[in-house]
């Protein structure tokens, strides 16, 4: 329930590309999106990018910091922004092209500080002019979203930044929260589940398509509005800025990778406005019909001082104006939609029942070729298949009204398979390989599954016992795995450590039973401890290991 001390509730989407917040009152629960940015207003977002100078001095964010007209006089250059260092939280696989970039001596924890307290200085002022009598240390609860992929991990990273950047006091305060992003839409989402001819009972999928993730959740609706999830929450790297990529893939077959290289690395305020004028003109209005489709000329004499051999004879020839084709255009788009395609054919092919509606959200979510694609592919199982009205800004309204009501979510789905370390005495029929000295062993002892479906604020215990009766300290060190089948040992499995955490206990002579006991009521894991003997408890939400 809502804590009564709390007045304002304000979530943070923090994107890989673009971010942006919204806030409300718990009195009136009207949610207000932010749209005044520097240099932009009725913009829902801002991008997710730092300029700093050579002496690593933040000197702008957002768009100031992104992108510049060029000019046919002169291009202007300086150090390349900080961009997707979200990733950096993540896992990101062997593509190159959308690694985060990060000026030489930059860590990514000081450039999400960085940008986090951009975003909290500008949530305090507009907070203070909205409502001036609301203490934001104590009054305000602040939701930030992240995506499927991000563990327990990531979510102390941004906790630990959070407090860097002063958006919080203390790094533990009961008053920042995280949800995942396709949560936060499909919580959005349910307002308009009766247009979409969703019923309590029935079950929906939100694919939440931003910048740089595709997330997918698939959840049910019960009756009260409250929402339980009947899959793992998946996503990839498969959002709309890949198709710029593939634009600048493009841009390279006619100026050359080496010139792409250079200007992306001395003048790539130049090279993101080329985007941006790509994104306005032909990527956000491209359907996929090329009878809608209007030629667009790529004027580049702007950079024909850095083009060399055969490309600037060609250019030559041309005028320094190369025409972008429906043809071309198509190409860029595919290999997107493609994963995008993926991504949902496996999430029902998983949920394997029959799902009332897809609902599209996120900023990529609005291209008409995506839209359409997706209805052509799965228009046979699934009967609706639609997108929300202004779906950019349905994953923070979400986290607002996550905070209003933060028991809308009944149960998850865990991602992983959570188990600690327990040493025991080696039997015969335990694999050799697996003894260690005085005839012991240590076995992967599972918590909880890989894909059961917990009710949030359910508890796992379990009891254990020290391995001997001097043992003074017993740890609780957590692991996981992706793995849901019978994981037994360490060395057989790909295994990570989670958190650290150990307790004393009194040397007695005796069994000493301890009981264990896991929470997965939020996303961040906590643990407590509770002596038999001595009738002592033990809390934690981890000390982890990052």
């Amino acid at each position: 329930m809502t804590n009564k001390a709390l007045r304002v509730i304000a979530a943070i989407d923090f994107g890989t590309t673009f971010s942006g917040f919204a806030y409300a009152h718990i009195s009136s629960k009207e949610i207000v999106v932010h749209e005044e940015w520097d240099d932009s207003i009725g913009q829902f977002k801002h991008p997710t990018t730092l300029k700093y100078d050579d002496s690593l001095n933040l000197i702008s964010w957002g768009y100031p910091a992104l992108a510049e007209k060029p000019s046919k006089k002169k291009i202007s250059s300086g150090m390349r922004p900080a961009e997707r260092f979200k990733l950096c939280l993540g896992e990101i696989g062997e593509d190159i092209t959308f690694a985060p970039y990060l000026p030489v001596g930059l860590d990514y924890e000081t450039a999400i500080t960085d940008y986090i307290k951009k975003m909290s200085n500008l949530i305090k002022d507009t907070l203070k002019t909205r409502w001036s009598e609301v203490d934001f240390d104590t009054q305000v609860s602040i939701i930030m979203t992240i995506p499927a992929e991000f563990d327990c991990k990531a979510i102390r990273t941004l906790r630990e930044c959070a407090l860097k950047a002063e958006l919080v006091k203390d790094k533990d305060t009961p008053n920042l929260k995280f949800i995942q992003e396709p949560e936060a839409a499909a919580i959005h989402c349910m307002k308009s589940l009766k247009e979409f001819n969703v019923r309590a009972g029935s079950t929906f999928m939100v694919v939440d398509c931003g910048g740089g993730t595709v997330d997918l959740t698939t959840r049910k609706l019960l009756p009260g509005r409250r929402l339980c999830e009947k899959t793992i929450s998946k996503g990839g790297y498969c959002g709309g800025i890949f198709v710029d990529e593939e634009f600048i893939k493009f841009l390279g077959t006619k100026i050359g990778q080496s010139t792409i290289n250079l200007i992306r690395e001395k003048h790539y305020s130049q090279l993101q406005y080329m985007v941006q004028e790509f994104s306005r003109r032909v990527k956000i209005p491209f359907t996929g019909e090329s009878k809608d489709f209007k030629p667009f000329d790529l004027d580049l004499e702007v950079v024909k001082q850095y083009i060399r051999g055969s490309h600037r004879d060609e250019l030559e020839e041309k005028e320094w104006v190369v025409e972008l084709k429906f043809e071309d255009v198509k190409k860029m788009f595919d290999p997107v939609v493609e994963k995008i395609l993926g991504l949902i054919r496996q999430q029902l092919d998983e949920y394997n029942d029959y799902v009332s509606a897809i609902l599209l959200v996120g900023g990529f979510s609005e291209s008409k070729y995506l839209q359409a694609r997706v209805k052509q592919e799965f228009k046979q199982r699934v009967k609706n298949i639609s997108v929300p009205r202004n779906p950019i800004t349905a994953i923070v309204k979400g986290a607002v009204q996550y905070g209003l009501k933060n028991d809308v979510i009944v149960t998850r789905v865990l991602k992983w398979t959570y188990g600690t370390d327990v040493v025991r005495k080696w039997e015969p029929d335990d694999p050799p390989n697996q003894r260690l000295p005085g005839d012991l062993l240590i076995e992967f002892s599972i918590l909880a599954k890989r894909g059961d479906e917990v009710a949030v604020d359910d508890a796992v215990p379990r009891v254990f016992r020290p391995a001997s009766i001097l043992q003074s300290r017993i740890g609780f060190d957590i692991f996981i795995t992706d793995k849901d089948d019978d994981v037994k040992f360490f060395d057989t499995h790909d295994i990570n450590l989670l958190g650290k955490w150990a307790i004393d206990i009194p040397v007695t002579f005796s069994i000493r039973p301890i009981l264990f006991i896991l929470c997965f009521g939020e996303l961040e894991i906590d643990a407590s401890a509770f002596n038999f003997e001595t009738g002592e408890t033990y809390n934690t939400t981890f000390e982890l290991d990052i």
